[in-house]
Order: C-alpha cells, then structure tokens, then sequence
C-alpha cells in the first residue's frame, strides 16, 4: 500500500524509517511507572503458585503461554489435584472477557495494518499496554498524525510487560516460600492502585465516565450476588450497554484516527 494511500486531509504522516524505532522506544519508557505495580503483583502470583505445587520452570511456561495475570489467579485459585481443567477454562474465559470489548474498541485504528501484524500483536494485549496505546492514539489523533495507532508504541510497552510478568512471577515461584503470605503486605493492592492512576490519564470528561460507573456498579453488585467470576463478564456488557446509550449520534472521526484508502 503506497504512503498516499494512508493519508487523509488535515493529517501528516510520520516517516517510517526514522521513527519505528523511536515509537517503541517511547512506549517501552511509558511502560516503566506501571511496572511498579505489576512486579508485585507477578511476586504475588509466583508465591501463588509455588503454594500450590507449581515449579519455578512451570510458572513461567504458564504465564508466558497464557498472559493474562486476572484469570492466572483465578485458575490457582481453582486449582486443584487432579485439576478440574474445563472449569479452569470457563473461569479463565470469563476473567478474560473484558478482552473482547478492548479488541473492538481497537478495530477502528487497526485497519491501516494488516492481519498478519496484528493477530500475532494482540497476543499481547494486557490491560496496561492497551489503555497506553489508546491514550497514544488520541494524542496522535489530536496532533493530525496520521495514523493514529502506532503499532511500534504499542509493541514497545507491550513487550516490556510481557518479559517483566514472566521474570516476577518467576522470581516470586522461587521466593515464594521466604515470603510466605504475600498479600500479608499489601502487594495485592499495587496493581489496582496503578489502574486508578491510568484511569485518570484517560478522563475524558463526566460524560464519558458514565460507562465506567455502570460497569463498576453492576461489576461490584454480581460479585456478591452472583458465584465465580461472572462479575467480569457482568461488569464488561454493563459498560457496553452504558457507552452505547450515551454515545454521541455523529462520532468523532478525530478520535478514531484516519482510515485507508478512503
């Protein structure tokens, strides 16, 4: 696809070759501050772990196949001699649900990429390095660079994140019996704490947060009403439903960044 192809009026586009190396390195660096909620967090799931029978070289092949810290919990925590695996399945499904609503939330910056790239790319995807991206994209968008998406940034943080799951969680399946009890210290709440902060990186205003409220609220009411983690999967159609009734009728194309060919 040629450079004209990709470009709309009113945006610029950015030389490849000069800035690919210089995009991955700007969402690595973005990446840094999350990691300190994410190393304790993947310390707590090594402990986890090792509690439960798993050796520091099956933690890591676990976490690294699977990459999805919230249903890797959840799957300990059902974890069992011999282990229920079509229950583990279901749970880890659901936990990983809200996974659905952030890979449509995406469709609209992907399409100047091919599926060769991207498939492979939203492997990937963790909380963290989407909500990085997408506050990235609606930089770029603001800015007229086109396209919006940089799949360089992206990569970039994801990468960091992946490696440093895989290293914590290994770390904390060794120490894990030196540490005992790790949410006896309060790491648990790190990684919470680091979304609350990305939360607000992304407020876009009150009208925009009703969708986060209602998921939050019908999140909280399933997890006492309902068993396992259906509160997950609860919490995610509340906040599609939410985002769907207060959408504006014209969107803005600013926002999701130019589309080829058009």
């Amino acid at each position: 696809m040629s450079p004209s192809t990709t470009r709309r009026a009113g945006t610029r586009d950015i030389p490849g070759q000069a800035t690919t190396w210089t995009q991955c390195c700007a969402g690595a660096t973005a990446s840094l501050p999350v990691l300190f909620g994410i190393a304790p967090f993947g310390l707590v799931l090594g402990a986890q772990a090792a509690q439960k029978g798993l050796t520091p070289f099956e933690v890591p092949l676990m976490t690294g196949l699977n990459f999805a810290g919230g249903s890797e919990f959840a799957a300990l925590g059902l974890w069992s001699s011999p282990p229920h695996f079509l229950l583990i399945m279901a749970v880890t499904f659901l936990v990983n649900s809200r996974m659905l609503v952030m890979g449509a939330a995406l469709t609209p910056f992907l399409h100047h990429l091919p599926k060769r790239k991207v498939l492979p790319a939203l492997f990937l995807m963790t909380d963290a390095s989407w909500a990085l991206s997408m506050s990235d994209a609606r930089r770029r968008a603001e800015q007229g660079v086109g396209p919006a998406f940089s799949l360089a940034y992206y990569m970039g943080s994801s990468l960091v994140f992946y490696v440093a799951w895989i290293g914590c969680t290994t770390l904390g399946a060794i120490l894990g019996p030196l540490l005992g009890h790790p949410e006896a210290y309060g790491l648990d709440m790190a990684f919470p704490a680091v979304f609350l902060v990305m939360l607000r990186g992304m407020w876009r205003g009150l009208r925009r947060a009703w969708p986060w409220l209602a998921s939050l609220v019908v999140a909280a009411l399933a997890s006492k009403l309902l068993p396992g983690a259906w509160y997950v999967a609860a919490g995610a159609l509340a906040g599609i439903l939410a985002a769907l009734a207060w959408a504006p009728t014209q969107p803005a194309s600013k926002a999701q960044g130019p589309r080829p060919g058009r």
